[in-house]
């Protein structure tokens, strides 16, 4: 009967240990997902802006959809206008313009050990095409 006298005790802190890991995995989970989804809207925000960059020289010449690609650097820098995102690229190919954006956040619980930032990372297409 005395060797189970502390068992239960250490069941209950490896239980205790293993909610309070949980919490931490789900806090901040879920505070990086939110600030995912905002990072993803400025993407697609920034893509959609960027598909504005239409090389008027190259339409009026040829006819043909071409976006300029410092014209679309441009209008990404512009549109996101935030100093805590980093524009990684813009490319484009064509009529279409891809944007990969990243963005430093700061995690709600870290225990010791554990970085207390992570990096979000979002990219985004669109496509600039006409009323045909």
């Amino acid at each position: 009967m005395d060797r189970e006298a502390g068992t239960i005790t250490v069941m209950t802190i490896g239980f205790l240990l293993f909610l309070g890991l949980l919490t931490v995995v789900v806090v901040n989970s879920s505070a990086a997902f939110l600030q995912r989804q905002q990072l993803d809207n400025l993407a697609d925000g920034a893509a959609r802006s960027a598909a504005d960059g239409l090389s008027r020289e190259v339409f009026y010449r040829e006819g043909t959809i071409e976006l300029d690609g410092s014209q679309a650097r441009e209008l990404v820098a512009g549109y996101v206008g935030s100093p805590d995102v980093r524009i990684a690229w813009v490319r484009t190919d064509g009529d279409r313009v891809r944007v990969r954006l990243e963005r430093s956040v700061d995690l709600a619980l870290a225990p010791p050990g554990w970085r207390s930032r992570t990096t979000i990372v979002s990219e985004a297409t669109a496509q600039l095409r006409t009323g045909q």
